[in-house]
C-alpha cells in the first residue's frame, strides 16, 4: 500500500476536515500514483512514526508546471494559501531547494474512502 505522507501536522486538521484534498509534489509522480489507487494519507516527518489519518482513493493524477496549477488547486492543496509565490515558497522550504514557477509538479486529487453502514 503506499502513501501520501504530509510532514506538518498543521495538516492533520485540514485532512479530517476535507478542506486539504489533493497534494502537490515535485516532479512527474505519475509512476507511483495512478488514478483509482488506495492510498493511507499519513502525517509525519521523513523516518519517523506517522499517524494514518485515513484511506483514500486517487482521483486523478495530472502532470503541469507550476504555473499552470489553479488557484483552487492551490487553496486545496494548503488552505491557508491563495498565490502562486506562497505556493513556490511552500514547496521551496518541504524539498529545500528553489522551486521555480517553470517546475514540472503532479497534482494528486484524492477522497477520503469511510466504510460502509449496514442498513
Amino acid at each position: 500500500m503506499y502513501a501520501l505522507n504530509f510532514y506538518s501536522s498543521v495538516f492533520t486538521q485540514a485532512l479530517r476536515d476535507g478542506r486539504k484534498t489533493l497534494t502537490i509534489r515535485l516532479g512527474d509522480k505519475r509512476d507511483k500514483y495512478q488514478e483509482g489507487q488506495l492510498v493511507w494519507v499519513t502525517v509525519g516527518n521523513r523516518f519517523s512514526v506517522k499517524q494514518r489519518i485515513f484511506t483514500a482513493v486517487i482521483d486523478q493524477v495530472e502532470v503541469k508546471t507550476l504555473r499552470e496549477v489553479t488557484p483552487r488547486e492551490i487553496e486545496r492543496e494548503n488552505p491557508a494559501t491563495r498565490e502562486h509565490a506562497e505556493l513556490i515558497d511552500f514547496l521551496s522550504k518541504i524539498y529545500r531547494r528553489t522551486v521555480m514557477a517553470d517546475d514540472a509538479v503532479t497534482v494528486i486529487h484524492f477522497s477520503r474512502v469511510t466504510e460502509a453502514k449496514n442498513e
